[in-house]
């Protein structure tokens, strides 16, 4: 019946038309209050993504550089703040396995300092010329922050005990392959002040040698040539210094 009245149809189109016109209409305003609020915060993503572009290129270009042991060594919130994220990072899980293995002959006298690539700040040593001495051998590379703690306390004893019979060597063996560069351990010598022989051992003879696996690591020797003591990692200063000072009790008894 409406299909035959023309009126009625125009009616019912134009209603139909100015209704969807009218949600068009308000679908348009609504959208353009919509991206007017929306726009100050997409223009801060945009400053935000800028942002962390330009601190991750800072980061590789630090890195490249082998520059950010300065910013390690830096001021003391700088460390506190690096030692409170490594405590929030999630440590790995690591399950043990038990398997058969030969156990090697363990030795307890001074190991050779042979098959280093250079030494710096001095002249070589053995253990032969080392008789008679209490000896700290530090095995240490200078980008390493724990290292640059250790350092300070180190470079003390052998400047307090060195009258007393107390000869200390620095084994730098590198972690990193800019560490090799004996031009910038030289400059690392001279940053922290260092009294002692530092002997590079960029092939990791030494370290091989001594069975190490960790940066810093500390052995302390007797008079005689005995292993006595080790550390590794920050911390026990105390402790060690009363070894070193039991051990030249030793050695002038």
């Amino acid at each position: 019946m409406v299909g035959k009245n023309p009126v009625s149809v125009g009616f019912l189109l134009a209603a139909y038309g100015s209704g969807a016109a009218l949600m068009l209409a308000l679908l348009y305003v609504a959208g353009r209050g919509l991206v007017a609020r929306l726009r100050p915060g997409l223009a801060f993503t945009t400053r935000l993504r800028q942002v962390a572009g330009g601190f991750m290129l800072a980061a590789v270009a630090l890195i490249a550089s082998g520059t950010q042991g300065q910013l390690q060594s830096g001021p003391a919130f700088v460390q506190h703040l690096e030692q409170r994220l490594s405590e929030w990072s999630p440590q790995p899980t690591i399950t043990p396995r038990l398997e058969p293995v030969v156990m090697p002959k363990t030795r307890s006298d001074l190991p050779s300092l042979d098959g280093g690539t250079a030494w710096l700040n001095g002249s070589p040593v053995t253990p032969e010329s080392l008789k008679g001495k209490v000896v700290l051998v530090d095995f240490w590379t200078y980008d390493c922050i724990n290292c640059q703690h250790t350092l300070p306390h180190v470079r003390d004893w052998a400047n307090k005990y060195q009258s007393e019979g107390l000869v200390v060597v620095g084994v730098h063996t590198p972690e990193y392959p800019w560490e090799r560069d004996e031009k910038a351990v030289s400059r690392a010598i001279k940053q922290w002040q260092l009294p002692y022989t530092v002997v590079a051992d960029n092939n990791y003879s030494i370290w091989n040698r001594f069975g190490n696996q960790y940066w810093p690591a500390h052995y302390i020797f007797d008079s005689q040539g005995q292993l006595r003591y080790t550390a590794f990692g920050e911390g026990n200063y105390a402790e060690q210094e009363q070894v070193i000072q039991q051990l030249l009790k030793e050695a002038r008894a």
